[in-house]
C-alpha cells in the first residue's frame, strides 16, 4: 500500500532502469522505491568481496554525478536522506540468504535477532515471507553506525544464527 500511494508501484513509471555489469554481481537500479539502489550481490558467502565491490561501484557512481554537478542528498545529522524515513543514514541494507530450519521454528528465533540488531523477511524482497527454512538476514539499523559496522554486524550475526542452528541439531 505505501508504494502505491506514492506513485511508485506502476508497472514501469517513468524513468525507471537498471544497469549491471557482465556477471551480474553490480546493479544500479533508477526509480525503483529509491531513486538510486545500488546492489552489489553473489552467491556463495564471501561478504568482503561484495562489500569492496559495492564501495568501489559506489564511488564511482558518486564521481561521475558529481562530474555532471549532481549529488546525492546528504544531511550532517541524518546522513543519506531517503525515500523511506526507515533508510536514513547510511541506506545501506546489507543481507545473507541462509536456511535455518530449526532456529526458525524455535519461539527464541526472533528475540534472538532483535538482540542481534537483525531483520529477516522472505528472500523474494521486502514484504515477503519465508518460503522454507530460508531467509533473508539483514542489518536492522541504518542510522547511526558506519558501512562498516553494519556488514561486520551482519557476519558476526549469521555466523551466531548458524552456531546456533548446529547446536539445535545436535539437541543442545
Amino acid at each position: 500500500p505505501l508504494l502505491t500511494c506514492a506513485g511508485m508501484a506502476r508497472d514501469w513509471p517513468d524513468a525507471r532502469g537498471i544497469w549491471h555489469n557482465n556477471e551480474k554481481t553490480f546493479l544500479i537500479w533508477i526509480n525503483e522505491e529509491d531513486h538510486t539502489r545500488v546492489i552489489s550481490m553473489e552467491k556463495g558467502g564471501n561478504m568482503q568481496r561484495v562489500f569492496e565491490r559495492f564501495c568501489r561501484g559506489l564511488k564511482e557512481v558518486e564521481r561521475l554525478i558529481e562530474e555532471r554537478g549532481w549529488e546525492f542528498m546528504w544531511n550532517e545529522r541524518l546522513g543519506y536522506i531517503l525515500t523511506c524515513p526507515s533508510n536514513l543514514g547510511t541506506g545501506l541494507r546489507a543481507g545473507v540468504h541462509v536456511r535455518l530450519p530449526i532456529l526458525s521454528k524455535d519461539k527464541r528465533f526472533n528475540k534472538i535477532l532483535d538482540n542481534l540488531r537483525l531483520q529477516k523477511r522472505g528472500t523474494g524482497g521486502v514484504d515477503t515471507a519465508a518460503v522454507g527454512d530460508t531467509f533473508d538476514i539483514s542489518n536492522l539499523d541504518r542510522l547511526g553506525k558506519s558501512e562498516v559496522e553494519l556488514v561486520q554486524c551482519v557476519v558476526d550475526g549469521v555466523n551466531y544464527l548458524i552456531d546456533c542452528e548446529k547446536k539445535l541439531e545436535k539437541g543442545q
